[in-house]
């Protein structure tokens, strides 16, 4: 068989002989194929004018008769991958040309420059071994590509979900990634290039991948769902269809199959296993079939324990399976007494032939290399075994974790001629081990060293901090590692390993001269920024984790929060004339989760401010100089919101003479209240992208920024994002990133402004983020200026009828502030008086607490009044647009929300639903939040229920007030619903479930086209 240079890509091909649609049916075995690298038929080289490829050109004419392997990717590749003459990335792509990529031309506001750690459960693959040391592995959602030697990473971005499985194809250029969660999804990607040549959508299960491989010729794949009830499909990936060639469930018996692999001479059979079954399939057009040969204790009367991976054996008439007892299972495929014509078709033929022994440690991983089968344990060995599992060499070394891949190399070292009997390493290709704690190593064949690649967290990472003068940034672990990168580099620098507890939170002093870390176990260190050793004995003020940390500005006060909902502050000292530190005082300040600590500085002195941040809706302001050993003094305690819960806070920059800080809640709103009154100032719409926003920080600013201009960083549940500053509701300033899709946990900002790093919690990594500002600026003007985007927040924008019916609240309002039957000129203006801003806002669908009202009022009233000292007692139409917008709910009216409330208020009634009885219906609206006085209440229900259409026509009852009792023993049942709270008493429509799923259903079919 002829090959195709490395010069030319080889794209995944079916065998000479073979029917790219079908394939042999199941009732026989299947023909052995040979081994070999798929290759392409030969096409005209780019720019050669169609004539075929010379010596020089490095491309080899093939003939189909000649056993050419034809590629069901041609047709494709001609119409979607050749453009105008020119290759295209996928055609033209080489090992190494992935790092060739121009990494400064991003045009995004924020671009992945680099990925620390990775998810050590899932394999380590080496890609390249000699001048250029290249793995593959897997961080969160993102496929790292990492040349080791030269130091630079490439990421295969896609996935919006933490990728659960993945694999490489035998010449190592296909990569196969496959996720769990919302919209899971398969990617088959280019290793070369870094395109992802092919997306299936639809995984055939919503519980997404748990287990993936492809075949030896590159052409299947094959997966296993993660859902209770499993599916095993096999795919054509090359082919354009959304569909798997076969598939079958499996009986949850089976236990959760979570590994699987095809056999490396046969494409049409494969393997998986889970810890008590192993199953034998077999597939062609027609079908899918399985086999689940029998097993126990009692077969071979030994333990034989939890299986790990199983393999096809290199005489392809046996496979083994290892164990969890240091054992494998050998597998016959058929029994070798019996005659031809009556042996079983596989896989129901296959059978336990016996288990073997192999060493007491359990085995974690299994693979056959060209004619010898390699095994790792949870002691870190590797040990190679000939067919008939006789020990041939071990690879070994202190302090190795258990293995969790081996990754060989594709590139065949000039092996030694070592004699049977001898020491000497027979084996001719490197390979790269990785770990279950996290490390990887390089073992070079021809020696017995473990070479260190990598150290990462083996817990959550949860800290991270950044140096505020050197380009340093500290991350610290729940495993206890502490380490410290030179970030602009990428250069590790130092660590320190605490055993006794995990790192929760860190801050770097002002000054740059101190790292202060927070515990699990309650502890706090204040550690040497450089070398980090410990300059005090370490505090242990509380029994529970520390969750913030933070210096004052002058470097004289550190404060924490805890799980406790505590406050702990810290003073430096001076003893024997040397500085340290020092207990002052701790308080219990809260009696919800602490979700922030801010130190500021006093407007009138230089004397540091201490503010706390509850999602018990308080902030507490602390009195440092006040404050004496054991007795911490709060000067104040302001209740920010009513019914939404803060999660953040800091500074706001100095934009106007008057001052602010900055909050942003659970409702997706951001609010700016006046430094020193506490007073709501302003009430903004926030980012919203799926989750509010967790944390936010202003960004330091470049030397090359405008110094007019600011930014805003925040993290939400999943992602990172930057916002333009001033906040004014406007969607098109802001710019998020999926960047953590299990939980980001914190961020830092480097000092100069010009990178964002993110932990990403329970993933066990964290990214760095290059800060591109003229790429938000740019969406932001594209956005529009003016109003032009608030009127497309707007339901049908600025042509639609909401607005119109809007604009006509709008001057009707100026009709009835002037008097309807007012017979003198009529004074025609824009403005309406704010006093009638609640009652246009009702109107069109928006209904205000009162406290929302006095908000809104008072954010128009005083929006001039820092710069001129008077109020404003009127509101334009574009003004009263922007403070709608803002001031809605972010997602609208949800029947869910009063659902959530009945199911606090309400009891159980005798059908099983939750209720609120009448009467506590009618306590609750005058006792308790805004409370009603009867009169109002009164007033209310007769609006709501008195004033109704008689059936008989169109006029309507009314009742005085007097009579609203009968009324509502009349019209208000004596146990309500939600639905009944909403449909009959507010009078608002509730879809019913069949319409509503019609409806999606019908909106399916016209957005999703041919894929519904």
């Amino acid at each position: 068989m002829r090959r195709v240079p490395p010069s030319l890509p080889a794209f995944p091909g079916a065998a000479a002989g073979e029917d790219e649609e079908g394939s042999p049916p199941l009732s026989r075995r299947f023909p052995v194929q040979p081994v070999a690298q798929p290759v392409l038929p030969v096409q005209p080289l780019p720019g050669n004018g169609g004539r075929r490829g010379r010596r020089g050109d490095r491309c080899v004419a093939l003939s189909e008769s000649k056993g050419a392997i034809s590629s069901p990717l041609s047709g494709y590749r001609e119409k979607h991958t050749r453009h105008k003459g020119s290759a295209s990335m996928v055609w033209a792509a080489m090992p190494g040309m992935l790092f060739r990529k121009n990494r400064d031309s991003s045009l995004h506001p924020l671009d992945l420059s680099w990925v620390f750690g990775y998810n050590s459960s899932l394999a380590v693959h080496s890609l390249m071994d000699g001048e250029d040391r290249v793995l593959l592995y897997v961080s969160s959602h993102t496929v790292v590509i990492h040349d080791i030697l030269q130091n630079r990473q490439s990421h295969l971005q896609g996935h919006t979900n933490v990728i659960s499985c993945l694999c490489v194809s035998e010449d190592k250029r296909w990569v196969a990634t496959a996720d769990q969660g919302p919209d899971a999804m398969i990617i088959v990607w280019d290793s070369y290039s870094g395109v992802p040549v092919r997306t299936i959508f639809k995984s055939r299960s919503e519980d997404g991948v748990c287990a993936i491989a492809i075949s030896q010729d590159a052409k299947y794949l094959v997966t296993i769902s993660a859902a209770t009830v499993q599916k095993v499909c096999v795919w054509r990936w090359t082919l354009l269809t959304g569909e798997p060639t076969c598939s079958t469930e499996l009986k949850p018996e089976f236990g959760y199959q979570d590994y699987v692999i095809f056999n490396p001479q046969n494409p049409h059979e494969f393997v998986s296993n889970s810890k008590t079954q192993v199953i034998f399939y077999l597939w062609d057009d027609s079908g899918l079939q399985y086999g689940t040969p029998f097993l126990s204790n009692q077969t071979f009367k030994c333990l034989v324990g939890q299986f790990s991976q199983s393999v096809f054996h290199f005489n392809n008439t046996q496979a083994l399976t290892g164990t969890s007892a240091g054992k494998l299972v050998v597998w016959d495929m058929h029994d070798p007494r019996a005659l031809p014509e009556q042996l079983p078709a596989k896989p129901h033929g296959v059978t336990a032939t016996k288990v073997v022994a192999m060493q007491e440690e359990s085995l974690t991983v299994l693979q056959v290399l060209d004619s010898c089968i390699a095994t790792g344990d949870v002691k870190g060995q590797v040990k190679f075994y000939d067919g008939q599992l006789r020990l041939l060499t071990i690879y070994s070394q202190d302090k190795v974790g258990p293995i969790q891949s081996i990754s060989f190399s594709t590139i065949l070292r000039d092996g030694p001629s070592a004699l049977p009997g001898s020491s000497q390493p027979f084996l001719t290709r490197n390979f790269i081990l990785s770990t279950s704690d996290a490390t990887m190593f390089h073992v070079a064949t021809d020696s017995t060293n473990f070479e260190r690649i990598m150290t990462e967290a083996k817990k959550a990472v949860n800290a991270i901090a950044c140096h505020p003068q050197e380009p340093l940034v500290a991350v610290g672990s729940h495993c206890g590692l502490l380490k410290v990168w030179e970030y602009k580099q990428t250069q590790y620098l130092v660590s320190r390993i605490f055993p006794e507890a995990g790192i929760q939170c860190l801050s770097y002093d002002p000054e740059g001269h101190l790292l202060a870390a927070g515990f699990t176990d309650g502890s706090v260190y204040i550690l040497d920024a450089i070398s980090l050793q410990s300059i005090c004995k370490e505090f242990q003020c509380s029994q529970a984790p520390v969750t913030h940390i933070s210096f004052s500005h002058d470097s004289k006060y550190l404060a924490t929060a805890d799980e406790n909902y505590s406050v702990t502050v810290y003073k430096r000292v001076l003893q024997n004339g040397s500085r340290c530190w020092e207990h002052l005082a701790g308080l219990v300040s809260h009696y919800k989760p602490i979700r922030g600590i801010l130190f500021g500085v006093h407007s009138d002195s230089n004397e540091p401010r201490l503010l706390s941040l509850g999602e018990d809706r308080q902030l507490v302001e602390y009195d440092l100089n006040s404050s004496i050993k054991d007795h911490l003094v709060v000067t104040h305690r302001d209740r920010l919101e009513q019914a939404a819960v803060p999660l953040c806070l800091t500074w706001y920059p100095k934009l106007s003479t008057e001052s602010f800080f900055l909050t942003a809640n659970n409702c997706y709103k951001m609010k700016l209240y006046n430094t020193m009154t506490k007073m709501c100032r302003k009430t903004l719409l926030g980012p919203t992208y799926g989750s509010p926003l967790e944390k936010i920080q202003i960004l330091p600013r470049t030397s090359s920024a405008d110094p007019q201009q600011h930014y805003l960083v925040y993290i939400t549940k999943d992602k990172v994002g930057l916002q333009m500053l001033p906040v004014d509701g406007n969607p098109h300033k802001s710019s998020a990133f999926i960047c953590h899709p299990d939980g980001a946990a914190d961020f830092a900002i480097s000092h100069d402004g010009r990178y964002v790093f993110t932990a990403g919690g329970k993933e066990r990594t964290f990214m760095k983020w290059k800060v591109n500002l003229h790429a938000l600026d740019a969406a932001a003007f594209l956005g529009g200026e003016d109003l032009i985007p608030f009127y497309n927040l707007l339901d049908g924008g600025r042509e639609g009828k909401f607005f119109r019916e809007l604009e006509d609240y709008f001057y009707y309002v100026q009709l009835c502030s002037q008097g309807i039957k007012t017979l003198e000129t009529r004074q025609v203006s824009t403005h309406i008086p704010l006093e009638e801003i609640p009652s246009v806002m009702r109107a069109i669908g928006f209904y205000p607490s009162e406290e929302e009202i006095e908000e809104m009022i008072n954010e128009v009233k005083f929006s001039q009044y820092a710069d001129t000292g008077e109020e404003v007692t009127k509101i334009n139409l574009e003004d009263f647009i922007k403070l709608y917008i803002n001031h809605r709910p972010a997602l609208g009216l949800s029947m869910k929300t009063i659902q959530r409330a009945f199911q606090i208020l309400g009891y159980d009634n005798k059908e099983g639903d939750k209720v609120i009885d009448r009467g506590d219906f009618l306590s609750l609206l005058q006792c308790r939040g805004e409370q009603m006085t009867e009169d109002e209440l009164a007033e209310c229900l007769i609006t709501l229920l008195g004033r109704r259409p008689r059936k008989e026509g169109s006029e309507v009852d009314t009742y005085p007030p007097t009579g609203a009792a009968a009324l509502t023993e009349e019209e208000i049942p004596a146990e309500i619903t939600a639905e009944i709270f909403v449909a009959d008493i507010l009078g608002l429509p509730i879809a019913e479930p069949e319409k509503k799923e019609e409806k999606e259903k019908e909106e399916s079919l016209i957005y999703k086209g041919p894929e519904s």
